[in-house]
């Protein structure tokens, strides 16, 4: 059975705003694989990028955020079939930010696609024949074979070797099987802390080449724990005392995992076969096979910046994760081994090396430095170098992609259409074109009435509105001098309250409660209408206004979401809790993938609520069960099922704290009608979301379909954009 691509992507929670550089990053990988210097995307995955049919961009130009969801319900098709969303900064040039900035390149140019495109940081040919890696293995590409480490290698770089004093007791792989260039390749890594014994397994980690994790697991040690390392290992004494894993069960998982003709991948590898104390054969050490002089070696965390483009081992996480560095290290060598070693020699590393030593220095310096003399210093800086457009880089290798729409970029290779053309003809363009071409990027626009700046505002008003009618509610009726405070820990059960106040105005006093996330307002209707509170049988609703009409239906449609999917949220928790605590407080839940726990945006401290994503719908609906019966039984929690995680939670608090908020709770709103333009607006919606459900359904499976609200940058204002994205599977929905 042929094999189907599919994604993974790590959206959901804080990091869901993506750069251009990360949507270019993307776009270029499943086009062109790993060639012309294309690495895995570091936000998401790909698997079987060979495997793609084809990759379909989707833009439609002058919308944004805003649009998409204050026309969700009309926005059928789009909704149901897209997983995977995020958010996008405006762009002034935003065509050009999507295949690399500036002019095209010469075709043998892209053809390389180096890292480093500074002729200062490029050797001459005359120097490649001093270069250590080509005097360590000759201009030539190779199988892989013969970037394996030899006997004598191994032994004098500290490999565990079969029979030595040392490896008395060390489990040997048993992979004896001859090693040919097909042999299958697998990146481990392992973060050690400090026992008694010496160095101890505490994690390991272990990446096939396709990057999937087949191994990633905590590892109690035998010995008594001197120095925890946390700051390296990122292991802490507190995530080590439910484990029960050991190292012999470790060595035995891998001997069952790796089969006999397996190649290791690993940078310094043999520490980690030193603390799992197991003895393989056949490995290719990434700190070893980019050569320096006088046996220094590079960094993992450098050669993945310089050669991949990635960024790993970040100064914002605790510790490092071993399945990014084995994942790495794995790549690492693929491209070395796909690339050739004249290639990798021409990126020359040391000279970027020095490059970037000398930009920190600088960096430092320039911190001492009084902002004046800083100025001087920028004005006198180079211009920032473009990158290369991939589109080229397609032409070069035979392929003609496919440009439909608004014009932004003149290029003879490309197949174009007349710039004037309507929606109409690009999508009966695009049925007929876009099988014909593995590359194509549609181009959606709106009339110039549709994006004038006053209906612009006009929509983010009532967007602005609306949210806050929906995270609102009112509570009552309340007795003469009920207690305020009581009100307050019932409902703040339910999420972060962002205001409370009293409402006087009526017979008997009702409260005001406006929360800052829309499952929390949801959960109180649900959960407290006819409740008893403060001494009061109360109803709990909803403000009455023309724009809430529609309220339960957009609740029920947010909640159906292929993003929510799987998705539930908890409310109730307590503010001392930290990820790695919550972690443990719902490890007896199955399935368990992701928790992600808000913060407030501007001091960072988390909201006494979260998001729980687990692998299966099925156990999402248990999860929220056994949390119900936690409930019964004393608990504090309470959870339904998830409206707005991810970049939805991040677009409604920018959305609530932007200026322009409404203050307090209005009993009584005037019914708007909307303008004939916004009727029209909705109107044209609905058709490009026809538009592009006609498109989607005449694609190959195992087509990468990305749909980009690009976002409005304008001297009015800007307006953030939104990326969805998916893989046609079977039955036409994406694939994860």
């Amino acid at each position: 059975q042929e094999k189907s691509s599919h994604l993974s992507a790590a959206l959901f929670g804080e990091d869901c705003e993506i750069s251009r550089e990360q949507l270019y990053e993307l776009l270029k990988f499943a086009a062109l694989g790993k060639g012309h210097n294309a690495t895995q995307p570091s936000w998401c995955h790909i698997y079987h990028q060979s495997h793609l049919a084809g990759v379909v961009v989707i833009v439609l130009h002058e919308m944004s955020q805003l649009h998409f969801y204050k026309f969700y319900l009309q926005f059928k098709h789009l909704r149901k079939v897209f997983r995977h969303k995020f958010i996008l900064k405006p762009s002034t040039n935003f065509l050009a930010s999507l295949y690399g900035e500036g002019a095209n390149p010469k075709p043998q140019e892209a053809a390389q696609g180096l890292t480093s495109t500074s002729s200062e940081c490029t050797p001459e040919s005359s120097d490649l024949p001093c270069d250590p890696i080509i005097q360590k293995y000759g201009e030539k590409k190779q199988g892989l074979t013969s970037y394996m480490l030899t006997l004598e290698e191994q032994k004098k770089n500290g490999y565990p070797i079969k029979g030595s004093p040392g490896c008395k007791g060390y489990v040997d792989t048993e992979c004896h099987q001859q090693r040919t260039d097909s042999s299958p390749l697998f990146g481990l890594d392992c973060e050690m802390c400090l026992t008694a014994k010496g160095n101890e397994v505490t994690h390991v980690s272990l990446v096939d080449a396709q990057g999937q994790c087949l191994l990633n697991e905590l590892v109690r040690p035998e010995s008594t724990v001197v120095n925890y390392c946390t700051r390296f290992s990122g292991v802490t004494k507190k995530m080590l005392l439910p484990v029960k894993t050991r190292l012999p069960d470790i060595q035995t998982k891998l001997k069952k995992m790796l089969p006999h003709d397996a190649v290791l991948v690993g940078h310094s590898l043999n520490a980690d076969l030193q603390a799992l104390e197991m003895i393989h054969p056949s490995v290719i050490d990434t700190s070893l096979l980019f050569a320096r002089n006088e046996g220094r070696r590079f960094k993992l965390k450098f050669l993945a910046k310089a050669v991949l483009g990635k960024e790993i081992q970040s100064e914002q996480k605790v510790g490092h994760d071993p399945a990014e560095d084995a994942r790495a290290a794995l790549e690492l060598a693929q491209f070395f081994i796909e690339q050739g070693p004249a290639k990798v020699a021409e990126l020359n590393l040391e000279m970027l090396l020095m490059t970037e030593k000398q930009a920190e220095a600088s960096q430092k310096k320039a911190a001492f430095q009084p902002r004046r003399w800083r100025v001087q210093k920028q004005l006198k800086q180079p211009p920032h170098l473009p990158k290369p457009c991939f589109l080229d880089c397609l032409q070069v290798a035979g392929q003609k992609p496919l440009l439909l729409g608004k014009q932004e970029r003149e290029s003879p290779g490309l197949c174009q259409s007349n710039p004037s053309t309507s929606n109409k003809q690009i999508l009966q363009r695009a049925l007929e074109d876009v099988p014909l071409s593995s590359f194509s990027i549609i181009q959606f626009s709106l009339d110039p009435e549709y994006i004038a700046s006053p209906l612009v505002a006009e929509l983010c008003e009532k967007v602005r509105s609306k949210l806050t009618d929906m995270l609102t509610i009112y509570a009552g009726p309340f007795e003469e001098g009920f207690c305020l405070k009581s009100v307050k820990k019932e409902f703040g059960r339910c999420g972060p309250i962002q205001s409370l106040t009293v409402v006087t105005e009526t017979y008997q006093p009702y409260v005001c409660i406006q929360y800052e996330v829309l499952e929390a307002a949801q959960l109180a209707v649900e959960s407290l209408d006819g409740a008893e509170v403060a001494g009061s049988c109360i109803k709990v609703q909803r403000p009455d206004s023309a724009a809430l009409l529609d309220c339960d239906v957009l609740i029920k449609e947010l909640e159906l979401d292929v993003e929510n999917e799987g998705v539930i949220y908890v409310a109730g928790l307590k503010k001392s809790l930290t990820e790695t605590d919550l972690q443990e407080e719902f490890s007896q839940l199955k399935d368990l993938e992701t928790l992600f726990l808000p913060k407030d945006l501007q001091s960072g401290k988390h909201r006494k609520c979260c998001f729980l994503k687990f692998q299966k719908s099925e156990s999402a609906v248990d999860a929220l069960e056994l949390i119900k019966r936690w409930t019964v039984k004393g608990s504090k929690l309470r959870s339904r099922n998830a409206l707005a995680s991810g970049h939805l939670w991040r677009w409604i608090w920018q959305m609530n704290h932007s200026k322009g908020k409404q203050g307090g709770c209005l009993l009584h709103k005037k019914m708007e009608q909307p303008s004939v333009s916004e009727q029209d607006l909705r109107k044209k919606v609905k058709k490009l979301d026809h538009h592009i459900k006609k498109l989607y359904r005449s694609l190959q499976d195992n087509t990468l379909c990305v749909v980009l609200f690009p976002g409005v940058n304008s001297m009015h204002g800007s307006q953030s954009g939104l990326g969805l994205m998916g893989i046609k599977a079977d039955g036409g929905r994406s694939a994860c």
